[in-house]
Parts: C-alpha cells; sequence; structure tokens
C-alpha cells in the first residue's frame, strides 16, 4: 500500500485530481446498489453451501468481515464483493487522502477551483419591450392651416402651439401650400412623437418630442452630381433636334442663349447643323434631381464651328478662352419669323412708296418679352402715331439701338438698363398692319443690318485665370469628342 502511494504522490498533480475522481465514483456505485443487486443477495444465500461463522473466520478477521456476511440461524453465508456495502473510510484515511491529494474534503467531494465553474444566473435579464410607433402621411388640402391637418391627424391645439414655438418649425410649416405631404408619427397611446416635412427634393425638416420637450433639425441629403453627354443633328428645326437628344426645354433654351451671340437661331440655322454637349446631372441617395448646368458645348452652324466652356465665374468662354458673350445681343426677343427684313429700297406696306427699310421686323405673339440688346441708357421712351410706344437705348458714342411698336414700355427716359433685360412687351402701336417689333442698330449714326452687322467683342478671361481655365477647356472639350466618338461607333 506504502508503494501504492508512493507512486501516487509521483503522478501530476492533475492526473492525482482525475484518480481521486475516479475513486469516489467507484466508491458511490457500491455505496448505493440497485435493486437487482438486491435480489441477488437473497438468492445467493439460499445457494451457497452452510458455513459455520466460526469456521470462516479467522482471528482478528471474523470482526472485519461480519458486516459483510448475511446471518442466518447462527450461519454466515458470504457475500459477493460488489454487492457488500462499504464501510465508510476513518478518520486517519480521509485526513491521509486530503493530503496526498489536495483535492478531497472530509466530505468527500472534489474542491474544484471556482473559475472553472459555470455561474447560473436563477433570474436573467429581461429586455424591455421596444415601444411600437404608428406613421400616417396627411396631405395639405386647399385652404388647409397646420391647426387644420393637426386636427385631421388627432392632434390637439397645444401640439400646434409648442411646435410653432420652434424656430425652423414656424418658418417652413406656416407656409404649406396644398398638394405638400406631412408625416404624423404617435406612440402607442396616441402621442405626438415626431413630424416629418420635405422642404424640398433634398432638405427635410424633422420635429421630435420626448421628455424633454421638443428638438428640430433640417437634414439635408447628399448630392451627387454626374455628366451626361447629349448630340444631334438637326434635320427640321432646331427644337425637335433638342428633344430628340433627350433635352428638356429649359436646356434648349439654354443652349441657345449661349451661342446667342453668334448664331441667329430663328434665321441662321440650316439642315445638317449639328450640336454636342456635357451637362451635369443632380443626384441625392441615388435618384435623380434635376438637371445641372451645361459644362461645354459645341455647334456646327453652315461649316463653322463654335465652342463654350463653363468656367467657375459662371461666365461661358470659347475653348480658348474668348468671352461667349458679346456686348450686344443678335436679337432683342424670341420671334417665330422675320416679316421684313433691312432693305434700304424697300416698298412701304401701308402708303405703298418706296422707303428704306432700316431695320429688322421680328414677328411674335402680342406680349412677348423685348429685351435690350446690351448694357446703356435709355435716351427715349415714348409715344408717337408712327412709332407707336418705342425705346431707344444710347449703349456709348458708337452704339443705339430702337425698339418700335411696342405694346408696354418698362423703362423711363435717362435709367441705365443692363444687356437682356426686359425694356417692354411686342405689340402693334403705330403705323403698322399686324404685330411685330421693328428693331434698329446704328453704328456712328449709320443704320446696320441687325442681322449681319458684326458685334463688338466683350472682354476675355482674366489672364490671371487663363492657364486654368485652359487646363479645364482641355478636359471637357476632350470629353466631349471622346463621347462623340463612342456614339459614332455605336451607330
Amino acid at each position: 500500500m506504502g508503494k501504492i502511494i508512493t507512486l501516487l504522490k509521483l503522478l501530476p498533480r492533475l492526473h492525482q485530481i482525475i484518480l481521486s475522481v475516479l475513486v469516489m465514483i467507484t466508491i458511490g456505485a457500491i455505496f448505493i446498489p440497485s435493486d437487482d443487486a438486491e435480489a441477488s443477495r437473497s438468492t445467493n444465500t439460499s445457494l451457497t453451501g452452510k458455513i459455520r461463522l466460526g469456521e470462516q473466520a479467522g482471528s482478528g478477521a471474523s470482526g472485519e468481515n461480519t458486516t459483510n456476511d448475511t446471518k442466518t440461524n447462527g450461519y454466515a453465508y458470504p457475500v459477493p464483493l460488489a454487492f457488500r456495502t462499504p464501510e465508510p473510510p476513518s478518520a486517519d484515511e480521509i485526513a491521509r487522502n486530503t493530503q496526498e491529494s489536495g483535492s478531497l474534503d472530509l466530505n468527500g467531494s472534489l474542491d474544484l477551483n471556482e473559475s472553472a465553474l459555470t455561474q447560473v444566473t436563477d433570474n436573467p435579464v429581461v429586455e424591455p419591450e421596444e415601444e411600437r410607433e404608428s406613421s400616417e402621411e396627411f396631405t395639405v388640402r386647399s385652404g388647409d392651416t397646420l391647426a387644420a391637418l393637426f386636427k385631421r391627424a388627432g392632434l390637439t391645439a397645444r401640439d400646434v402651439y409648442e411646435i410653432t414655438q420652434l424656430p425652423k418649425a414656424k418658418k417652413n410649416l406656416l407656409k404649406i401650400m396644398p398638394g405638400e405631404e406631412i408625416i404624423i408619427v404617435k406612440d402607442d397611446a396616441g402621442q405626438l412623437k415626431r413630424v416629418v416635412y420635405h422642404l424640398d427634393p433634398i432638405s427635410t425638416l424633422k420635429i421630435c418630442k420626448d421628455d424633454k420637450g421638443y428638438s428640430e433639425e433640417i437634414i439635408k441629403k447628399t448630392v451627387e452630381s454626374r455628366t451626361k453627354f447629349a448630340s444631334a443633328t438637326i434635320s427640321s428645326n432646331f427644337w425637335n433636334a433638342g428633344v430628340g437628344a433627350g433635352l428638356t426645354p429649359n436646356q434648349i433654351m439654354q443652349l441657345a442663349t449661349i451661342f446667342g451671340w453668334d448664331i441667329d437661331f430663328a434665321l441662321d440655322l440650316r439642315q445638317g447643323d449639328n450640336f454636342a454637349i456635357l451637362f451635369e446631372e443632380e443626384y441625392a441617395d441615388g435618384e435623380f434631381l434635376r438637371n445641372g448646368n451645361i459644362l461645354a458645348a459645341e455647334f456646327y452652324n453652315q461649316g463653322d464651328r463654335y465652342t463654350a466652356v463653363r468656367y467657375k465665374d459662371g461666365n461661358y468662354y470659347s475653348d480658348e478662352g474668348r468671352s461667349m458673350r458679346k456686348a450686344f445681343l443678335r436679337s432683342p426677343v424670341d420671334f417665330k419669323y422675320v416679316s421684313s427684313s433691312f432693305n434700304p429700297r424697300r416698298l412701304h406696306p401701308v402708303t405703298g412708296q418706296v422707303k428704306a427699310h432700316r431695320g429688322v421686323d421680328y414677328v411674335a405673339a402680342v406680349g412677348t418679352p423685348i429685351k435690350a440688346a446690351g448694357k446703356g441708357r435709355v435716351i427715349k421712351s415714348g409715344y408717337n402715331q408712327y412709332n407707336g410706344n418705342y425705346v431707344f437705348i444710347k449703349h456709348n458714342e458708337t452704339y443705339t439701338t430702337k425698339y418700335l411698336h411696342l405694346k408696354k414700355r418698362k423703362v423711363k427716359q435717362g435709367q441705365t438698363v443692363k444687356q437682356g433685360q426686359i425694356i417692354g412687351t411686342l405689340g402693334s402701336t403705330g403705323r403698322v398692319t399686324g404685330a411685330h417689333l421693328h428693331y434698329e442698330f446704328i453704328v456712328n449714326g449709320v443704320h446696320r443690318n441687325p442681322r449681319t452687322v458684326k458685334l463688338p467683342q466683350s472682354l476675355p478671361i482674366d489672364s490671371k485665370e487663363k492657364s486654368s481655365f485652359l487646363a479645364l477647356s482641355k478636359q471637357l472639350m476632350a470629353k466631349l469628342e471622346q463621347n462623340k466618338q463612342v456614339q459614332l461607333a455605336s451607330q
């Protein structure tokens, strides 16, 4: 036994613990016999030959084995070891085992490290239920006020009052218009939680209510700019070509304005003329918002090439940096056609006499705006029986322009006007046979044909900006040409 103990001491501590556990399991199995073991014990007592107690027990051994024998009529019947009831270990054995293994307590249980135990919580944490909310969208009706809409949404006058005390809400919600939509969010109890109002496709006003009161913020989407290409060849007219290229009416007019100082879009265009443009498209969260500016454009008119590049100052210049804006507009009105051109020996349509027609007659609808061809000062604004309502503008010592037969005059004598400013509307006042604008262009006191006179150039791009502009121009025009080649190859 001493050798076994010595051998056990040589084993690693972990092995000692495992061996102790196995010993305890074996002892437990011996202490608690099964029902089958009890039945076997009764059977064995009848089969075993009768052996007298004195014959089996040796000196000093009878006391040990008596507890493991069954006595009947003075005879002891031996019980197999597996079915004997083991005696509890003595105090000396317990102390010795504890000293050797360090893992056995007086009750025979294993002392394990607490860190190896898994703690089980009797009362697990229960997550609170998430508060439920309901959202409803309300459309502003004709005649609606914020109070009327809130009442329809089941809110109180107090809600209206408290919300309109917020600066951003007061500025925007008190100006709601029919067709707009407001989102109302409530909790389970029907109390207001949030108000969401889309100010525009980019900005949203969000009002929140909690235990601390109301708060507001304007949330803005991130706007992404993309470049798009379009081109067309004119077969019937410029407008149809623009629509066929996928341009909007506003883009078509913008393109005409850019090249309007060089090309008369009513008279100069020919079949086969073509154009190509790069323009911006704006997106928010992947959704299209609107078209942006034209970045670069190229127009071929009667074999002549015109280019335009938009710079950061908002103005357009040719690809070499010359200003697209001239000192004068080629025509001061958006007209349908020319009823009478510049002609020094024209027969007057009313009198039938030869009289020089020293201007151009542009026909358009009554009320069409008339624009100042250039910056200058109004030297005449009046009415007579021949000219009807008229306006004369002196631009400098060299140039003067005249506008006759207006329905209304919108400027006064002595007033300074800018290029493109509305100075009146087209009409049929004075000696005329129909509504039109009679427009004259005078250079150093001599009438010149407004359609063919060489217009003076505006200043080119500033010399300090020229290198930066030329780099941008080269990049945009190369991209324009690349898109043209791709489109040509796909056809």
